[in-house]
């Protein structure tokens, strides 16, 4: 059975911060909000309109992302940390693209 084609992924708003690691006057926390703020800015929609959270990072708590993610209200949408070295923002976009058609053809396949 050929792989389904899967829907394109489109990035709608970018937020970027100073590059610095953080220091006592300065949490990553902080640095996610601002970035993240600049992001529904930059796409020109509010965070009600998210329906997941991708936070990536590299030498983080284990639960960065909900913390950043929590400034916004965004208590009641599904958080997932990636943490994957140099490929952290392409696992991020992966993730983010969904594994639908995949689960479907596997699901399939064992019935």
């Amino acid at each position: 059975m050929p792989a389904k084609q899967k829907s394109p992924v489109y990035v709608l708003g970018v937020g970027m911060t100073k590059f610095i690691k953080p220091r006592h006057q300065v949490d990553y926390t902080q640095l996610g909000f601002e970035a993240g703020i600049k992001a529904l800015l930059d796409a020109h929609i509010n965070y009600d309109s998210i329906e997941q959270g991708i936070a990536c990072y590299c030498y983080g708590d284990s639960t960065c992302g909900q913390r950043v993610f929590y400034q916004f209200g965004m208590t009641k949408i599904p958080l997932y940390n990636v943490n994957n070295n140099c490929s952290t923002g392409s696992t991020g976009l992966a993730m983010a693209h969904g594994p639908e058609p995949d689960c479907q053809r596997r699901s399939q396949l064992h019935q």
